[in-house]
C-alpha cells in the first residue's frame, strides 16, 4: 500500500509523527457503516486541479467534460501520512471519509469502485490526484478500502465514473447494502425527536441534527465545516432526505449524555449548533 506522494502539508496541518503511511491507532468504530458518497452535480473548473500536469516525466490530461470512464487496474489506499493535509482539491483529506484520488477523473466527481474478488462495491468522491505508480488506477481512503476488503494491500478493482447524465436520471444510487435512511416527521420542539426504525433506516440510538436545508449544497457546506473542526466526526455524518429537505445528522451515539457532550463541545469550541434526536 502506497499513498499519493505529491502533496505537501498546509502550514496549519497537525504534525505527522512518521513518514511511513498506514493506519492510525484506534480508528473510529463501525467504519463499515459509513455511508457511500452521495453523487451530486458539482461544477468542474478547467483550471486548478483539472489543468494538465506532469509527474515523474509522465503527463496527465484530466477529464473536464461529462465523459464516461471505465477501467480495470490496481487499487491502493492512503492514510495517516496525508490525514488532515490538503488534497489536490484544497479540501482536507480525511482517511475515514468516502473519497479517493485519481490521476485524470474530474475534481470533484464520483465513481463506483468494485472489488471483483468479492463483489463488494462502493461510491467514492474524487477529490485528489494519484496514485502515480504503474498499474495502479485509484488510491482509496482508508474507509473505502475497508468496505471493499482491500486493506491488506494493492489489489485489482473495477472503476466506473458516475456521469452527470446518470445522476440526473437517478441511476447513481448506493449499492444494495447502502439503503438510504427513512425517517418519520419531527416531534414538537422542547424534547428529543423520536423516530421509528424501519427496514431502510440506520441504527438505533441518539443523533445530532445540524440543520435542514432546501439544497444539498447547504448540508454539504456544513458537513465540510464540521469535518474541518473535528475530523473524527466525519464518519458519523450523513445527509438524509425528509419532508423535501436535506437534513445533516451525526450518529448514532450510545447515550444521550455522549451526544450532548459532543454537541456542547462543537458549540463552545466551534459555534456549531445542533439538536438531539432519539431513534428507537
Amino acid at each position: 500500500m502506497t499513498g499519493c506522494a505529491t502533496r505537501s502539508p498546509a502550514p496549519s496541518a497537525p504534525p505527522i509523527s512518521t513518514d511511513r503511511d498506514g493506519p492510525l491507532p484506534n480508528p473510529p468504530p463501525d467504519l463499515a457503516k459509513v455511508p457511500d458518497a452521495l453523487p451530486r452535480i458539482e461544477p468542474v473548473r478547467s483550471g486548478g486541479p483539472n489543468k494538465p500536469y506532469e509527474v515523474g516525466g509522465d503527463r496527465y490530461q484530466p477529464i473536464t467534460g461529462d465523459a464516461t470512464y471505465a477501467e480495470r487496474g490496481l487499487a491502493s489506499w492512503y492514510g495517516r501520512k496525508f490525514h488532515g493535509r490538503p488534497t489536490a482539491s484544497g479540501e482536507v483529506y480525511n482517511m475515514y471519509a468516502m473519497t479517493a484520488a485519481h490521476a485524470t477523473l474530474p475534481i470533484p466527481s464520483y465513481a463506483r469502485v468494485r472489488n471483483p474478488a468479492n463483489g463488494k462495491e462502493v461510491i467514492v468522491r474524487i477529490n485528489d490526484r494519484g496514485p502515480f505508480h504503474k498499474g495502479r488506477i485509484i488510491d482509496l481512503s482508508y474507509t473505502a478500502a475497508l468496505k471493499l476488503d482491500l486493506l491488506r494491500g494493492v489489489a485489482p478493482v473495477e472503476v466506473k465514473r458516475i456521469t452527470y447524465a446518470e445522476i440526473r436520471a437517478g441511476l447513481a444510487k448506493p449499492s444494495a447494502n447502502e439503503p438510504p435512511p427513512v425517517f418519520v416527521p419531527d416531534t414538537p420542539p422542547g424534547a428529543p425527536q423520536r423516530e421509528t426504525t424501519g427496514p431502510a433506516t440506520s441504527a438505533q440510538g441518539y443523533w445530532l441534527q445540524f440543520g435542514a436545508f432546501a439544497k444539498l449544497d447547504g448540508a454539504e457546506a456544513v458537513r465540510q465545516r464540521i469535518a474541518e473542526a473535528d475530523l473524527g466526526m466525519l464518519p458519523l455524518l450523513t445527509v438524509v432526505r425528509e419532508g423535501g429537505l436535506h437534513r445533516l445528522r451525526a450518529g448514532p451515539f450510545p447515550s444521550a449524555d455522549e451526544a450532548r457532550a459532543q454537541a456542547d463541545k462543537l458549540r463552545s469550541e466551534h459555534g456549531l449548533e445542533s439538536s438531539l434526536i432519539e431513534k428507537r
